[in-house]
């Protein structure tokens, strides 16, 4: 019997036996609270304000512009560059950056059906989410932070069709508990 690789990262979700058909039929509605949560943290729907300021001529003075991305992006952009000038990843922030990792695990669980908790901000629930701290000086290389972004360029293209796949097999799953539970 041959042995599975131990992975950095490991996921495993405990499926219910039977999905609750009224849960089930109003997830679209109970899911916008601790979705309006995520959002707000992981900076989705980024917000962008332009103001130009005008004098009486109709000339421009001054033109701001803001934009918001939020917490994660923020932290993502601030981990590679950390890695990248100090091969540092403090301890603290990984285990931020592992706690909002497995709170937008069990909210993706919950919204794709996979279970009928409703996703707790503290609690790990049904869904299992592991990763392993990294030895920043000898696992990560410090210039791939540079490259990564253009080697994901691929992957979020596949991802892409995989989204539409999921969107499909969640709605086909939707009515499937609602007719057989």
């Amino acid at each position: 019997m041959t042995e599975r690789p131990v992975y950095a990262a490991r996921l495993e979700v405990d499926y219910p036996e039977k999905l609750d058909r009224l849960t089930t039929f109003f997830r679209l509605l109970w899911i916008i609270p601790i979705g309006i949560i995520l959002g707000l943290i992981s900076g989705a729907g980024e917000t962008v304000t332009n103001t130009v300021i005008l004098n009486e001529a109709g000339q421009v003075l001054e033109r701001t512009r803001q934009t918001a991305v939020g917490l994660i992006s923020g932290l993502a952009v601030a981990t590679a560059l950390m890695i990248l000038f100090r091969q540092r990843y403090p301890r603290w922030w990984f285990d931020f950056a592992r706690e909002f990792t497995r709170f937008s695990a069990r909210v993706g669980a919950y919204f794709c059906l996979l279970t009928d908790q409703y996703p707790s901000t503290v609690e790990e629930q049904a869904v299992h989410l592991e990763i392993d701290y990294p030895d920043v000086e000898q696992d990560l290389n410090r210039w791939l932070p540079l490259v990564k972004w253009l080697l994901a360029i691929p992957h979020y293209v596949v991802l892409a069709f995989l989204a539409v796949g999921a969107f499909f097999a969640v709605t086909i799953a939707w009515f499937a508990i609602l007719f057989t539970g």
